[in-house]
């Protein structure tokens, strides 16, 4: 049996924990007397009275890259040695309390890593279609040293649940009273339901009797969360008829790289499902905010409308969405509200000869030792030429929704998906922006489309503050596309491209910043431009590990270094 298709493997998961949480500190500003030797190719630090030293240097955006397995402690007699993830956390500083709960979520982050690369076969990723791929890209998040934390899972979780076994499972369904749950559905009740249950549909009408659905509604949920739930409030749900369970029942489905959004195990396109869990992974307890789920359905109407509108996106800068149209939510305002929702999604379309991938697969490093892109570069040309490709049909359309439209989608590795013809970059789908689509109604092309979200979720009324969809400045939008888009995903591949194929990447990101140059200049939107301020000696970037860490709003941040600044600096003009 060939070797698992994941870095981790190979690294090593302690290795990669500790890797990344000596980058994302060195990156937040929480190491002292930093030092980088860039002719040695080292870098030293203190953490508290820990001093630590690494192979690697400084990248764009002044990401940290230290080179997997040298990460190294001064001990108590003066040597070097590898240290463990719990040491470094002890250094870190936080109060005991936040640094107890990330030592936790990284020792379970390598306990998973571990099971998977000494249980699962090795499947051949390139060959797999869409939704099996979706689940095969497991490496995780790139820079978040807690990427595989899942806080709550046990082994058995893992394997029946997790997307890296890829078990088809049925979910099992609950009847709530109506009263309890409030839904937003594309089409008639009876319609619906019968969609996603089938001939199941009969068997619960029947066990519904003699009231049927009248006094109550058909809900799903994970059967992960329904155990999780049992043992809080929901049991008196279930005790006093608020709630009552049907069993599985309906479609099979198979867990995507998210965990909680669920693909159709037997029609790829049929819709996925979202569902709460009350699982921390990476920075976020994966429940569904209830503040964006009654209010997805037209939000994504909405951004469907933007993208009809404009002809740009169907043909120089294609853009499909994989629109939201249902949503439900239970004990809205009460205390499980957001732990027992579900959002469904559209699935990809394909045409003839065309296949999808993540984005985030497309830095991913197959059992060879190759990245998955590999085949796709020598194909066509070299990765100069596919990556220039890929901005043209990946960035651009994000970039173009943002500048044009004033709507910045929060467009990163696991929520964008690169629809190719035998690797060559096609057109871009992006999804999941319930949570995560921001903009200002100034900066809003057509502000008489938005969406009344504050009818919907009283949450959402009043003036902008930055808390909902509604932001009180342009330069906000782009900090929300240059963080996702730039600073966390493109830079992965440039960085993979840069030492593997040879790119110049010193040089690809003033060449990108001088072609969004050139796209303000193509459509007139210089000024807009300017608004963004992306042009100045810093982006400001979410600061990962200081927010699991428990830092206060002033803290969530901080600046980075900008490749764009002698490019997008104010008052440029197109060359």
């Amino acid at each position: 049996m060939l070797s698992r298709p994941d870095a981790v493997a190979r690294e090593g998961a302690e290795e990669r924990v500790v890797r990344q949480l000596a980058e994302a500190a060195l990156y937040e500003g929480l190491a002292e007397d930093v030092a980088v030797d860039e002719r040695a190719e080292t870098i030293t630090w203190r953490l508290g009275r820990t001093k630590l030293r690494a192979r690697g240097g400084i990248g764009p955006f002044g990401r940290p890259r230290i080179e997997a397995g040298t990460v190294e402690m001064e001990d108590a007699s003066g040597g070097w040695r590898k240290p463990e993830a719990a040491l470094l956390v002890n250094a870190l500083p936080a109060s005991p309390e936040a640094r107890e709960r990330l030592a936790a979520e990284l020792a379970q982050t390598v306990a998973l890593c571990d099971w998977n690369a000494k249980t699962l076969p090795y499947r051949d990723r390139r060959t797999l279609p869409f939704a099996l791929l979706d689940a095969a890209i497991d490496e995780g998040h790139a820079y978040h040293p807690a990427f595989k934390a899942r806080t709550g899972f046990t082994l058995a979780d893992h394997r029946r649940y997790g997307p890296e076994a890829a078990e088809p499972f049925r979910l099992p369904w609950l009847v709530i009273r109506r009263d309890c749950l409030d839904q937003v559905l594309p089409e008639a009740e009876d319609r619906f339901y019968s969609g996603l249950l089938g001939e199941d549909l009969d068997r619960i009408a029947r066990l519904l009797e003699p009231a049927g659905l009248r006094t109550h509604a058909l809900m799903p949920i994970h059967p992960w969360q329904l155990q999780y739930l049992k043992t809080g409030p929901f049991a008196q749900w279930l005790t006093d008829g608020r709630a009552r369970e049907l069993g599985e029942a309906g479609r099979r489905y198979r867990p995507s790289q998210s965990l909680r959004t669920l693909h159709d195990a037997d029609d790829p396109t049929a819709p996925s499902v979202k569902l709460a869990m009350s699982v921390m992974s990476t920075s976020s307890l994966r429940i569904l905010d209830p503040h964006f789920v009654l209010t997805a359905p037209a939000l994504s109407r909405w951004l469907c409308e933007i993208v009809a509108s404009d002809p740009l996106f169907r043909t120089r800068y294609r853009l499909d969405l994989l629109p939201e149209d249902a949503a439900m939510l239970a004990d809205r305002g009460g205390p499980l509200a957001g732990q027992l929702a579900a959002i469904w999604r559209g699935s990809p379309r394909l045409e003839p000869g065309e296949a999808a991938v993540p984005f985030n697969a497309l830095w991913a490093q197959e059992a060879d030792g190759s990245l998955f892109v590999a085949p796709w570069l020598e194909a066509h040309g070299g990765a100069e030429r596919w990556l220039a490709r890929l901005v043209e049909v990946a960035v651009l359309p994000v970039w173009h929704m943002l500048l044009a439209h004033g709507v910045a989608l929060e467009a990163h590795g696991q929520n964008m998906i690169l629809v190719h013809r035998d690797g060559w970059p096609e057109r871009v789908i992006l999804r999941d922006f319930h949570e995560s689509a921001e903009y200002v109604r100034e900066f809003v092309r057509a502000p008489d489309r938005i969406p009344d979200f504050g009818a919907i979720d009283p949450a959402h009324a009043g003036p902008a503050d930055d808390r909902f969809h509604a932001m009180r400045s342009p330069a906000v939008l782009a900090e929300l596309v240059t963080d996702s888009l730039f600073v966390f995903s493109l830079a992965e591949l440039t960085h993979r491209l840069a030492r593997r194929h040879g790119l110049d990447e010193a040089g690809f990101w003033p060449a990108l910043a001088r072609r969004l140059l050139r796209h303000a200049a193509e459509h007139g939107l210089e000024a807009r431009l300017e608004a963004l301020e992306i042009g100045g000696a810093g982006l400001r970037v979410e600061s990962l590990l200081s927010r699991k860490l428990g830092a206060g709003a002033d803290q969530s941040s901080h600046l980075v270094p900008n490749p764009f600044r002698s490019i997008l600096k104010p008052g440029k003009t197109a060359r």
